[in-house]
């Protein structure tokens, strides 16, 4: 008999036996499957549970890193299995071979699915299991092959009408939850509805993260930020640019006659059986207004701690840090480095049923089950500060302040860490050791700070190679001396290592990048490094320090990634500085 997936996870030790007893006692409760009483616990993540299935049913798993979820796009699969077909039924194609065609699915039970297949192709199943994530990935990029984007603005609109902002209003697609729904795009819609839902549709298929439209003297400019960087799109029409705003205003409930003042809003969209919010920012500029939109996937959110771009000493110095009773955690890194989702990955891989875990955040960025999230409000007195003198009473064991900005929210973070409680927190400078002198200016003690700063890190985001279309590439001797220098790698390894350059393909979209992962320094407070808190706050002898007790800085955690072929020399050296 199979072993059913708790038990095969307890094995592997991806969950505890406390932690199975609390997952059969869910699953029961909620009548739901014990896999996903396990995932709405946080017990296990996405992947592993999907692995246990692989095992329990005996089919083989595909992913991404395994190799095996990457469809042949010369066998002209996407003919015999349509892209309607692949969404509704969450299946797609891999290859054929002989008289079998591969697919990958989420449920391999699902006969009916396995018939239907059958019927389509003519040929023998092989079933392959696969998570939800890396099949909807898969789907979005196999099956985006029309620029809908450029062929939606490239239609002539007939004539503007008289009132965009009513046009905008009028249509039937603003649903009365609020909810944009891309996948059923009307045809009666006007022409103003379709090319802000083609912008939508395009920017998500291509990971972006933010949209800009502006208007300049003779042009108008649609670019979006991939990886970091902003690409130039095909942008609308001129006379399009003010009703397009319009709509984007209506569907974020923002005020359509203001085109003086700044206005922020947001509003939920519907796309390929996810849920992602845009945040909207509309900005009056000397041509018009200026509309930045930035699009959160929550799907698409890293919470797998291992995944995150850690080194092996790296992620057991923070996890031993956050496993304490109580202390100060601070990371730093430029707004939109990824400082969020690394904290809420920390919480979600220390997170228990015995302690009490509460979050401020401005705003809740991810939902953690199990964990009291609060939006702070500033406008009604709900700062970090006031909300963290509040926290206090709540008896928390594990604090998470989204952010130091003054000097109140500091020393309340000092107090809270003082009393018996774990605070993790950010904090905005250029380097982790950074944040000791930032700190100090904002009225903590040295004595205080030296006694109860656990860990400081610093991380940045670093584009990873398009797999599909990077080349080998020999680095010139003078490169491979410094990446040896500054990586503090032994150079007789050098053989072994893997360098690589981007060129850009379709899947990649001519970027030559696909996706970002963190690079991190990360200094756990040893004795030395106290004392200099302590006395001296010299930022020098604590860099030393800090060298001294093993820790790599942001650059040798780069060089790292160099060597093994994810990314390339000039990303590192764009992104980090030889001195941190």
């Amino acid at each position: 008999m199979a072993k059913q997936i708790n038990e095969i996870l307890v094995e592997q030790g991806k969950i505890t036996p406390e932690q199975n007893k609390q997952a059969l006692l869910y699953a029961k409760q909620n009548n739901v499957p014990i896999a996903e009483a396990i995932l709405r616990s946080g017990f296990a993540n996405e992947e592993q549970v999907t692995i246990a299935l692989s095992k329990h049913f005996a089919i083989p798993y595909a992913s991404k890193e395994n190799g095996i979820l990457v469809p042949e796009r010369e066998q002209n699969l996407q003919d015999i299995v349509n892209e309607k077909f692949a969404r509704e039924n969450m299946v797609v194609p891999l290859f054929m071979e002989d008289d079998s065609l591969a697919v990958a699915v989420l449920d391999p039970t699902n006969l009916f699915l396995i018939e239907n297949l059958k019927m389509m192709s003519g040929k023998q199943i092989q079933p392959f299991i696969t998570s939800k994530s890396q099949l909807l990935s898969v789907i979005d990029s196999f099956y985006s092959n029309k620029n809908l984007l450029e062929e939606v603005l490239n239609e002539t609109i007939a004539a503007a009408p008289a009132d965009a902002a009513a046009t905008a209003e009028s249509d039937e697609e603003i649903e009365v939850t609020g909810v944009l729904d891309l996948d059923r795009m009307s045809p009666n819609s006007s022409q103003y509805v379709k090319q802000v839902n083609a912008i939508l549709r395009q920017a998500i298929s291509e990971r972006t993260s933010d949209i800009h439209l502006e208007m300049f003297d003779e042009r108008v400019s649609l670019r979006f930020r991939i990886d970091g960087s902003l690409y130039e799109r095909t942008a609308p029409a001129k006379d399009a640019v003010n009703a397009i705003i319009s709509r984007i205003k209506i569907l974020s409930k923002l005020d359509i006659a203001e085109k003086r003042l700044p206005q922020d809003g947001s509003f939920t969209i519907r796309y390929q059986n996810r849920s992602i919010e845009v945040r909207v920012s509309v900005c009056p500029a000397v041509y018009g207004e200026k509309l930045v939109l930035r699009i959160l996937d929550k799907g698409s959110g890293e919470m797998n701690i291992e995944k995150l771009g850690f080194e092996p000493d790296q992620q057991k110095a923070f996890l031993e840090a956050a496993h304490l009773p109580h202390g100060l955690i601070f990371l730093t890194g430029p707004t939109g480095s990824g400082k969020s989702t690394t904290l809420n990955a920390v919480l979600t891989s220390i997170r228990t049923s015995e302690l009490n875990f509460m979050t401020l955040e401005d705003p809740v960025e991810y939902k953690l089950a199990g964990i009291s999230q609060v939006q702070v409000k500033p406008a009604i007195g709900l700062t970090f500060a006031a909300g963290l003198r509040s926290f206090l009473r709540q008896d928390p064991d594990v604090i998470l302040v989204g952010e130091v900005r003054d000097n109140e929210t500091a020393e309340a973070c000092l107090k809270a860490a003082l009393t018996g409680h774990l605070v993790l927190s950010t904090l905005h400078t250029n380097d982790a050791l950074g944040a000791v002198p930032r700190l100090i200016d904002m009225g903590m003690e040295p004595f205080l700070l030296a006694s109860s700063l656990a860990l400081v890190a610093a991380q940045r985001l670093i584009r990873i190679l398009c797999p599909y279309c990077k080349v080998p590439h020999i680095p010139d001797s003078a490169t491979l001396d410094r990446i040896i220098r500054e990586g503090h790698l032994n150079p007789r390894d050098a053989n072994s290592w893997t360098f690589f350059k981007s060129v850009g393909c379709p899947r990649c979209f001519g970027t030559g990048f696909s996706g970002r992962r963190a690079i991190y320094e990360v200094y756990r407070t040893t004795e030395e490094m106290r004392n200099i808190i302590y006395k001296t706050q010299d930022l020098i002898a604590l860099r030393k320090a800090a060298v001294a007790s093993g820790a790599l800085n942001l650059r040798a955690n780069g060089w790292r990634k160099v060597i093994r072929g994810l990314t390339t020399v000039d990303e590192i050296l764009s992104i980090t500085t030889a001195d941190e």
